[in-house]
């Protein structure tokens, strides 16, 4: 067959014909490389969908049981929202809504999520989240979740024709337990897209480069289902030792690294990058240079306001009415908690109060605030030293937190009171 090609080819080199081959796939063999010539036929863009969505609002008009209802701003999140699917996709996912609920509006863009689950589970290198939480969720954060509703505009054709670029993504740096992961989720919630979670575990192969290949495959399927947001969960962890990896990997996770470094400076797809991290001495510097991500927060320890509201949150959710509790008082027995801590401590107040056969109250919580320790005094030292980092290179995600300064010089007082 290559043999036949290479003569019809050598007989049509002087005549208007072409042979057109399609494929799915890009698999050229050699001998044919100097006579094909190579097209990416892309996905269809937002005036695609525009068309196919007149399309099929026009053959439903007619039908009374069918309600339309999409202003400009509901088709503008309907259309983005279908962004990586086939047309063959998006018309299959427009009739499933009008099916489901006898009409189309904007809110089902969750809809269309649905039909992008389906592409991520085939690829099998990525994690589809359903993001149910809401920047109410989190308690104080009131810097972080400003810049987020801030950025969230940037994605709008409205920003586009300002000449605003798409945001590149953030890295969340702090404490362990102090809402940084349930930021991810709330922002991909608030701007409605979808929420993936890359593994860089999963990026890992046995052969020699394919590690590197599942990382570019991460990458395009995370593009081809954009506007998304692509959550790094503990990033320092995943990246620490990349540049020292020579020796123990021969390199690997040096050169995933770099591809991921490298798609991080040069991506035009609207992709917004969430990382978290812990452990700043960790992470390689390249990382935290501006223009491969927007901007770096600072997640500190919860204040005593921001304390009472994370109880608020967590025994509403559980079926409690927080006017029944002085939330005061566990602001203050509970101060050094992380929200995670905080959690915990409601938690277990509730198997004390099952256990006892009686319900949750004030005594249980201070009896279980009482004898626990956090973390932030047992692992003070590298608090502080976390702390004096930030100060200064990271902004801070909260206005009111206490300030590195403060910290350390309280420490400096208690390791030398004759000073």
């Amino acid at each position: 067959m290559v043999r036949r090609l290479r003569d019809a080819a050598h007989a049509l080199r002087d005549s208007y014909k072409t042979i057109v081959v399609v494929s799915p796939l890009q698999q050229i063999a050699p001998e044919l490389g100097k006579d094909v010539t190579v097209l990416e036929y892309g996905l269809p863009g937002v005036p695609d969908f525009n068309r196919l969505l007149d399309r099929i609002v026009e053959d439903v008009r007619e039908s009374s049981k069918i309600k339309i209802d999409l202003d400009a701003d509901g088709r503008e999140r309907l259309l983005h929202a279908a962004q990586g699917l086939t047309l063959k996709e998006a018309e299959n996912v427009f009739a499933k809504t009008i099916v489901m609920d006898g009409k189309l509006d904007s809110g089902d863009v969750s809809v269309v999520f649905s039909e992008k689950q389906q592409i991520i589970k085939k690829s099998g290198l990525l994690e589809y989240f359903e993001s149910q939480e809401d920047l109410g969720n989190v308690a104080g954060l009131n810097h972080l979740k400003g810049w987020l509703k801030t950025r969230g505009l940037a994605f709008t054709d409205r920003a586009a024709e300002f000449g605003l670029p798409a945001p590149r993504g953030v890295l969340l740096l702090g404490v362990q337990g102090c809402g940084k992961s349930l930021c991810a989720k709330a922002a991909a919630n608030l701007w409605k897209m979808p929420l993936l979670r890359l593994d860089i575990g999963r990026m890992f192969g046995s052969f020699v480069g394919s590690s590197e290949e599942n990382m570019r495959r991460a990458i395009q399927t995370a593009e081809s289902v954009a506007p998304a947001v692509l959550w790094v969960d503990e990033i320092d962890k995943a990246f620490g030792g990349a540049n020292n990896s020579s020796g123990s990997d021969g390199g690997t996770a040096s050169r995933v690294f770099s591809t991921f470094l490298t798609w991080l400076s040069e991506k035009k797809s609207p992709v917004f990058v969430i990382a978290t991290a812990n452990e700043i001495s960790r992470l390689p510097p390249e990382l935290l240079r501006k223009g491969r991500l927007d901007e770096i927060f600072f997640v500190d320890l919860p204040s005593d306001a921001e304390r009472a509201e994370v109880f608020r949150i967590h025994l509403e959710r559980r079926g409690r009415k927080p006017a029944n509790f002085d939330l005061t008082e566990l602001a203050k027995l509970s101060e050094g908690f992380s929200g995670a801590e905080i959690e915990e401590a409601v938690i277990s107040g509730l198997f004390e109060a099952f256990s006892s056969g009686g319900d949750l109250d004030q005594p249980t919580l201070r009896m279980c605030l009482t004898g626990t320790v956090p973390l932030s005094r047992t692992m003070s030292e590298e608090l502080t030293r976390l702390r004096n980092w930030a100060h200064g290179r990271a902004r801070l995600a909260t206005g009111d937190g206490p300030t590195a300064t403060a910290v350390a010089r309280r420490k400096l007082e208690l390791d030398h009171p004759e000073e």
